[in-house]
């Protein structure tokens, strides 16, 4: 089991904890919501809770909770870039479906 995180995110996520000033981590996790079922939350992590799986990776600390964990498992986390545009992207290989926004997503 794994998450991975791309160089790109890896920078954004370090200089946000960085410009933040605290912070251990990016929380990746699901919930339900969305036209597909599942919406991703992401958050900034001070503190760890008891069911998370920690996964390092470019020196970034991903944290998720092991319910998350089913539906993510193997999910590399992207940021790009496009016009002016610019945000997070997830390529979850256990997806079936996602909305057209792609805010949302079934397994």
């Amino acid at each position: 089991m794994a998450i991975t995180i791309t160089e790109p995110a890896a920078q954004h996520v370090a200089n946000f904890l960085a410009n933040r000033g605290k912070g251990i981590g990016l929380r990746l996790g699901v919930k339900t919501s969305g036209c597909s079922g599942m919406a991703y939350v992401l958050e900034f992590v001070d503190i760890l809770n008891d069911d998370d799986e920690v996964f390092v990776d470019k020196g970034i600390s991903i944290i998720v909770d092991k319910k998350s964990l089913v539906y993510l498992n193997g999910t590399e986390l992207d940021f790009v870039k496009n016009g002016l545009n610019e945000g997070f992207e997830f390529h979850n290989p256990n997806t079936n479906a996602e909305c057209g926004c792609g805010e949302s997503f079934s397994v």
